[in-house]
């Protein structure tokens, strides 16, 4: 097993959907703690870890919230109808397992009267096996999240497993740590944020508390390596971490973009450029937070992103993590 997926594994498992990340957070504090100076928290809940320097300040975000669902209504059979929280895909959703922050576990499935070309989120429900409104609000009430629940596995250093966004981005942040001397030059910050998932929410709170001089945001970014893929992209699982240059939501900062590859070069490491078509990430945020800052973001090729069985390789984690503990040393 490597340590980057006994970081995931761990990271994975803690119940933490957009706006429920404590469990996350709780978890991530304790593994932070011996690597940094200072742990705070902010309003929203976003976790602050700062290794304190007398340069530049420097900040690495990665969110810790995931998608989810949340029950919206619990039908006399005792069904549950839900909503979603972040981006779904209904192919991703049909027989899959769920659970509920109390434990309580279920499966997604359909209307089948419904030609599945036609089916929505309206159509899909949660069977926890109740067998009344009654014995299932013993278990879940309106209002409750739940999460994809899926065993993760490492084969041949590749990962696969639920949430790999953005836990993975999680487990690089704290790889980093670790790989930082006792004493650093610049003031760094390392920033879990929260609620990534439902607008960027998160990160710009947490930034603006800390108006630093340059930016990195870590997350998950689609590959273009499966068959007849929608459109080309020159991002590969297990060729590198990638270097951001844009994406729905931002335009990266030549600044970052350029210390990142110098970073990798130095290192000896093979980096990617990355253009996403479609989504954003906390670069957007922290880019405009105050009267605006240096941003960028380093990403891991991930295929099937909001899924239940996403999946990376341990050594873009690992490679992106030494990028990025020596160029927040370096901006």
């Amino acid at each position: 097993m490597s340590k980057v997926f006994e970081y995931y594994q761990r990271l994975a498992q803690a119940f933490g959907p957009s706006g429920r990340e404590d469990a996350v957070r709780e978890l991530i504090g304790g593994m932070a703690g011996d690597f940094c100076d200072d742990i705070t928290t902010d309003a929203l809940g976003s976790l602050i870890c700062r290794k304190c320097g007398a340069g530049k300040k420097v900040v690495a975000a990665a969110h810790m919230d995931s998608i989810g669902v949340v029950a919206t209504y619990i039908d006399d059979k005792g069904f549950i109808r839900f909503g979603a929280v972040g981006g779904l895909f209904r192919g991703d959703l049909i027989n899959i397992q769920v659970r509920f922050e109390n434990g309580t576990r279920g499966v997604i499935s359909y209307e089948e009267k419904t030609p599945f070309k036609d089916v929505t989120l309206e159509h899909l429900f949660i069977d926890i096996g109740a067998g009344s409104r009654e014995d299932a609000e013993k278990r879940v009430r309106v209002g409750d999240f739940a999460v994809f629940e899926a065993l993760p596995f490492e084969q041949d250093g590749i990962l696969c497993g639920p949430y790999l966004d953005n836990r993975i981005g999680c487990a690089t942040l704290l790889l980093a740590m670790e790989a930082l001397p006792e004493t650093v030059e610049n003031d760094l910050y390392f920033v879990f944020t929260v609620q990534e998932e439902v607008g960027l929410r998160g990160a710009g709170p947490a930034a603006f508390g800390i108006l630093p001089d340059y930016a990195i945001a870590v997350d998950v970014t689609d590959t273009g390596d499966l068959p007849e893929h929608k459109y080309p992209m020159a991002c590969h699982m297990g060729k590198g971490a990638a270097v951001k240059v844009m994406d729905r939501s931002v335009i990266c900062s030549m600044e970052v973009r350029d210390a990142l590859e110098n970073a990798a070069k130095g290192l000896n490491l093979q980096t990617q450029r990355e253009i996403m078509m479609a989504g954003g990430t906390d670069t957007a945020a922290l880019q405009k937070t105050g009267a605006g800052i240096y941003a960028g973001a380093l990403s891991i090729p991930t295929r099937y992103i909001h899924s239940p069985s996403e999946m990376c390789a341990a050594r873009d984690v690992e490679e992106a993590a030494a990028i990025l503990a020596k160029a927040m040393q370096e901006l």
